[in-house]
């Protein structure tokens, strides 16, 4: 493949039968997840994690052939309990990016908008060929956080997957996709090498290994539109109206930027 083609970055949230109304919408059955990754098979794609695409990339190493990543965002149980079985029937590897408070046991601080899994389960996830990347501590929008509880979340959650672990995590992905210079900028300072928005498009090398765009896959997706959103077509056509919503969101959060810059540098 040229040098700058492509790649396609999946981006699942839960996968689940019964999610909760909160995850429903990002969720996918688990009957839904089997035939997909079907597809990805009988179209000779090769599954890479989120690290292996970033390094080649970073040293000029090839790619495999047709390269594509399975990502899952926050944690959830059904990556373990319906997922995992999957992956492993394909011989898969995927990227799990955990938000360390939502996760089960010592660390958790509450707030996590449907069943999570617990840190054996991550653990076990990890010796399968999962990789486990960061996702913020408590899952908030970065970009709106001060300096210091930006570093907090970054930190927080980089510490805790190397102590649960045994690891440091080196790849990221943004809560909510949102991010700006500077909270690119403290992820690298924080030690990841690389990091995932969403933005609905294929991977190019030239985005810079800190704003790698995904494509989300959702309750509503269709096994021909998986097909057509993994090989590259129509992507532009099909989140037209996510595109548009997202720019206009983005004005917004602009303007409360400023603001906040405002009020802090009058106290």
């Amino acid at each position: 493949m040229t040098a700058d083609a492509g790649v396609p970055i999946l981006m699942y949230h839960a996968i689940d039968t019964d999610p909760s109304d909160a995850t429903r919408a990002l969720s996918v059955t688990p009957r839904a997840f089997t035939d997909q990754m079907e597809v990805i098979g009988g179209l000779g794609f090769t599954p890479v994690t989120a690290a292996d695409l970033a390094g080649r990339w970073r040293e000029g190493r090839p790619l495999p052939p047709r390269p594509v990543l399975v990502t899952f965002d926050d944690g959830y149980a059904g990556v373990y309990r319906h997922a995992l079985p999957v992956l492993a029937k394909h011989g898969f590897p995927a990227t799990l990016f955990v938000s360390t408070g939502w996760i089960r046991g010592a660390h958790e601080t509450g707030g996590a908008p449907d069943t999570m899994l617990d840190w054996d389960q991550v653990r076990e996830l990890a010796g399968t060929g999962v990789e486990i990347g960061g996702h913020s501590h408590s899952h908030p929008q970065l970009d709106q956080l001060g300096d210091d509880a930006l570093r907090f979340e970054l930190t927080r959650c980089r510490d805790l997957v190397a102590d649960e672990l045994g690891a440091l995590p080196v790849s990221f992905a943004y809560p909510y996709g949102y991010s700006d210079r500077r909270v690119r900028r403290q992820v690298r300072s924080a030690g990841f090498a690389q990091a995932l928005a969403v933005a609905n498009d294929l991977a190019r090398r030239r985005q810079g290994p800190y704003a790698l765009r995904r494509v989300t896959v959702r309750r509503s997706t269709g096994i021909e539109e998986f097909g057509r959103l993994v090989e590259g077509r129509a992507i532009g056509r099909t989140f037209a109206a996510d595109r548009a919503l997202t720019k206009g969101y983005a004005l917004v959060r602009r303007v409360r930027q400023v603001r906040r810059k405002a009020i802090r540098s009058r106290v």
